[in-house]
C-alpha cells in the first residue's frame, strides 16, 4: 500500500542483540556454539530490505505466512523509518505495478558502480557454504494437497505501507543506492530465507558479497519447507534450522525487538 503520509525522521542510534553461530573444535569434535554481541548501528547508515513479500504466493502456505507476519513487519518497519532507516522495498518481478511512483523512481537514479556487478541470483557456493540444512527440491510447499507452481502474484501485500522517502527495486539497484547514500548496515526480512532472502540481489549473500554489514530479523522471516522432505521435522523447526544455517555461513540475526521494545513475532501454530 502506498500512502501519501509523510514523516519527520530523525537520526538514531540502532542497538542491536546479534545471534551468530561460531565453529569450537576445542573439544576434538566440530561443533558450533551460539554467541550473542550488542552493536550500535546509526540509523541514517542503516537500510531495511524486505524481501518479497507478496500480495499472493503460489502457496496457499506461503499465502498466510507472508499475511501474518506483515502487520507485525509494518510495525517495526514505521518505527525504523522514524527513526531514519531506509527502507528499501523488493517485491521481486512485480515492480513495474510501481513504475510511476517516486519510491520505484527513487531506486533507478542510483549510479550504477560498473565495478561492483552483481548478478541476478547468488547460488549457493560449496566453497562458501555446505548444502541447506532442508530438503526443499520440491518447492517447499507445506501443503496437503501440495498446491500448483505459478506466479501468483502482482505486488507487495498491502499491509506493508509504502511512504515517500521509501525505495522499490528488485534487483542491483538496491545496493546502488545504499552506496549513493553511505549505507553499509542492512537489515534483511522476508520470505524465504532458504531461497530469496539468500539469493536475490540484493539480499544476503550478495550484500556480504559487496562487503556490506548484514544482519537477518528472523523472527519476521519464513521459509519453504515441507516436513514431508528431510529432515522430517515440523515447518518451524525447518525455519530454525536455517535460521542456524545463515548464521553459521553468512551474517548474525536479530528479532525485531531491537526495533520495536516489544516482543518478537511468532506464528501462531509454532508450538
Amino acid at each position: 500500500m502506498i500512502t501519501c503520509l509523510t514523516t519527520t525522521a530523525r537520526a538514531e542510534t540502532l542497538t542491536l542483540h546479534t545471534r551468530s553461530q561460531v565453529s569450537d573444535n576445542s573439544g576434538g569434535q566440530p561443533r558450533y556454539l551460539t554467541t550473542t554481541e550488542m552493536r550500535s548501528w546509526k540509523a541514517e547508515e542503516t537500510a531495511i530490505i524486505v524481501c518479497d513479500m507478496w500480495d499472493k504466493h503460489w502457496c496457499e502456505g506461503a499465502t498466510k505466512s507472508v499475511s501474518e507476519m506483515a502487520l507485525h513487519m509494518n510495525t517495526v518497519i514505521r518505527q525504523a523509518r522514524n527513526k531514519g532507516v531506509l527502507i528499501i522495498h523488493c517485491p521481486s518481478s512485480v515492480v513495474d505495478y510501481y513504475k510511476d511512483t517516486p519510491m520505484r523512481k527513487l531506486a533507478q537514479q542510483a549510479p550504477i558502480d560498473t565495478a561492483l556487478p552483481l548478478k541476478r541470483w547468488a547460488y549457493l557456493d560449496p566453497a562458501r557454504e555446505p548444502p541447506l540444512p532442508i530438503d526443499d527440491s520440491d518447492g517447499g510447499c507445506d501443503c496437503d494437497p501440495p498446491c500448483t507452481t505459478r506466479q501468483a502474484w502482482s505486488r507487495q501485500i498491502d499491509t506493508i505501507e509504502i511512504q515517500p522517502g521509501d525505495a522499490i527495486t528488485d534487483n542491483a539497484e538496491a545496493f546502488y543506492l545504499m552506496k549513493q547514500r553511505g549505507i553499509r548496515n542492512v537489515i534483511v526480512m522476508g520470505v524465504h530465507m532458504n531461497m530469496c532472502v539468500l539469493g536475490r540481489p540484493f539480499s544476503i549473500r550478495q550484500m556480504v558479497y559487496q562487503g556490506q554489514n548484514v544482519v537477518l530479523m528472523r523472527d519476521l522471516s519464513d521459509t519453504m519447507y515441507n516436513h514431508r522432505q528431510s529432515p522430517y521435522v515440523d515447518h518451524f523447526d525447518g525455519n530454525r534450522l536455517v535460521t542456524m544455517h545463515i548464521e553459521r555461513y553468512w551474517c548474525p540475526t536479530i528479532t525485531s525487538t531491537d526495533i520495536t521494545g516489544k516482543p518478537a513475532f511468532r506464528f501462531a501454530a509454532d508450538k
